[in-house]
């Protein structure tokens, strides 16, 4: 995931704490529409979602 939170502080020239808040917003918003999804997204993000410290 550290991967792509450094893809987006470089191509939107935001801050690590941005970047990792823009992925949050992304997952949760994709999980409510698509909740059969769910399981993959919490893969895809990281199972521990906002518990982990960076919260991805």
């Amino acid at each position: 995931m550290q991967e792509l939170i450094n893809k987006l502080m470089a191509n939107a020239g935001i801050s690590e704490e941005q970047a990792t808040k823009a992925l949050e917003t992304i997952k949760d918003f994709v999980k409510e529409k698509f909740p059969m999804l769910g399981g993959a997204v919490d893969n895809m993000f990281g199972a521990s979602g906002k518990d982990e410290e960076d919260g991805l």
